[in-house]
């Protein structure tokens, strides 16, 4: 019987991106060092391993600590248990990264964002020209995107 690990799935489904891994690889190395495929595939595996490991350690202390979610300082603590304290401090620095670059992407918009501000009144005449787009798509009609310039197209049709 195959082991199995915490969702039911045999080990071997488990797996990251290989071309990933193998630029992480790379990069990690000095250029004029290459490695052998078989050795790129175990230090995937290696890498597969290390994740299980850190995220059953973590379940762990989530579990003794009545949580149903697993947080960052429970990731740190099963750092701590499992012997990698000397990896804490760095692990955390990536977290607090990782929360900037979030927390700024968040502040740029949404995913309809395109990074551009616009004030309220550039806004209202944009959205009053897509709405005659619109419009003049229903009726038939064709006209130019921007026929009007500065918004002062009519609503009224």
């Amino acid at each position: 019987m195959e082991p199995m690990d915490i969702v039911g799935k045999s080990k071997e489904d488990a797996s990251l991106p290989k071309a990933t891994m193998t630029k992480i690889i790379k990069e990690m190395l000095p250029p004029d060092v290459r490695v052998a495929r078989d050795a790129q595939d175990l230090l995937i595996e290696c890498c597969v391993e290390f994740i299980n490991l850190i995220s059953s350690e973590s379940n762990e202390v989530c579990s003794r600590e009545d949580k149903r979610t697993i947080a960052p300082e429970h990731v740190l603590k099963a750092l701590q248990v499992l012997g990698f304290a000397d990896y804490i401090e760095e692990v955390y620095a990536a977290y607090e990264q990782h929360k900037l670059e979030t927390m700024q992407d968040s502040l740029k918009g949404g995913k309809w964002s395109n990074g551009a501000e616009m004030t309220e009144e550039e806004a209202l005449a944009e959205q009053q020209r897509m709405f005659a787009e619109a419009r003049a798509r229903m009726n038939g009609e064709a006209i130019a995107s921007k026929q009007q310039p500065d918004g002062d197209q009519s609503l009224n049709s």
